[in-house]
């Protein structure tokens, strides 16, 4: 198979979905591997690096798509994009159909095949192709509280940190799935006083074990919620919102039961989601204020950190990506049950039940769509 690796271009994205080490992988497995001229720079790959692994360096994106049978990348095909999708081209990237009406719109129409890592689960229940991002935003949504708790950049100038003599911050974590629990081994590592909200107690008391002795773990419900509110210094949402639900966790009216100087991360970055006040922001222009509350809100988290991220991200993708050159991508969905889970659009049809239904129109099953 052809597999091409393409140079990502939504702003201060770094990352790139495949190590020269990957491509060496598909090379010795037979499969021919273009790389777009400077894919892998931001993450520190050199074009030299891909060709000394096997790769073939193409100079557009354009020739990139034309000769590709599968598109490997990390973010959803951009508006630029579109015009490279066709019949039979396989697509294994992030793609969060459900929230881009306009891209499921172009796949459908080209009848390209779409499988997002988003959706792809295992058999734990799990999302193994989110795990490792979500523990890097995790790690990186603290980090960004320690950033924007500085005095130079406008904050009040606490550091997150055990010192002694001096009160120690607070920190509250909404959700202890693997960006709670990174936020919190971070967090909890820098000697601060850390609460985990979450409502699922055989999780708590397996992250119980793993966190040291300054972690607190509370059902989440609304009293606590309210009492962890009035003390924190900070508070990270780690838990996507239901796009059904109209609801939200944190109020803007419960924002005014924080302290000055206060802040928000919200990791999920789920516009009027788990946080009434979260509107997604960039890089560029990361934080803003809701109520006298920062909020940083960053969708892209990992990508500030583009060398750790791609690795994380490749190690994960790369054996489901074989999979589907070794295979072929029909055989490959067939047998993989899992990897079946996030097939997102396939010849012309929707085969992704969410964004059905958050976008009103039809879909069927993965099964259907392949004739099983």
């Amino acid at each position: 198979m052809v597999i091409g690796i393409a140079k990502e271009i939504k702003n201060n994205e770094y990352r790139v979905a495949c190590t020269p080490e990957g491509v060496n992988e598909f090379v010795r497995k037979g499969h021919k591997v273009l790389v777009e001229k400077d894919a892998g720079i931001g993450s520190g790959f050199s074009n030299v690096a891909y060709q000394e692994a096997g790769a073939e360096i193409v100079e557009s994106a354009e020739e990139l798509y034309k000769r590709s049978e599968l598109i490997y990348k990390v973010k959803e095909i951009l508006p630029e994009e579109y015009k490279y999708l066709r019949k039979d081209l396989i697509v294994f990237t992030y793609i969060h159909s459900n929230a881009h009406r306009e891209q499921t719109d172009v796949f459908l129409e080209s009848k390209a095949i779409g499988i997002a890592y988003e959706d792809v689960t295992d058999p734990e229940g799990g999302f193994p192709l989110l795990k490792p991002m979500s523990e890097i935003a995790g790690k990186g949504g603290f980090i960004a509280a320690v950033n924007f708790s500085q005095k130079i950049h406008n904050g009040e100038g606490l550091l997150l940190s055990k010192i002694a003599g001096i009160e120690t911050p607070d920190i509250t974590i909404i959700g202890a799935g693997n960006a709670g629990f990174s936020a919190a081994e971070l967090a909890s590592q820098c000697g601060n006083k850390v609460t985990i909200l979450d409502t699922n107690i055989k999780r708590l008391e397996e992250v119980k074990n793993l966190l040291p002795e300054n972690v607190e773990l509370l059902y989440s419900n609304e009293a606590n919620l309210v009492k962890c509110m009035k003390r924190t210094d900070v508070l990270i949402n780690c838990i996507l919102w239901p796009k059904w639900r109209k609801d939200h966790l944190v109020t803007k009216d419960m924002l005014k039961l924080m302290k000055k100087g206060a802040m928000i991360v919200d990791v999920a970055c789920d516009e009027g989601g788990a946080i009434e006040t979260c509107r997604s922001t960039t890089h560029d222009d990361p934080i803003y204020y809701e109520e006298g509350i920062l909020h940083y809100c960053v969708d892209n988290i990992p990508a500030a950190f583009p060398k750790t991220s791609t690795y994380a991200l490749c190690n994960a993708t790369l054996p489901y990506a074989m999979q589907i050159a070794n295979k072929g991508v029909k055989k490959a969905l067939i047998e993989n049950s899992y990897l079946r889970r996030g097939l997102t659009s396939w010849n012309g049809e929707l085969t992704l039940e969410e964004t059905g239904l958050k976008q009103n129109r039809p879909y069927t099953t993965p099964e259907k769509a392949l004739g099983m």
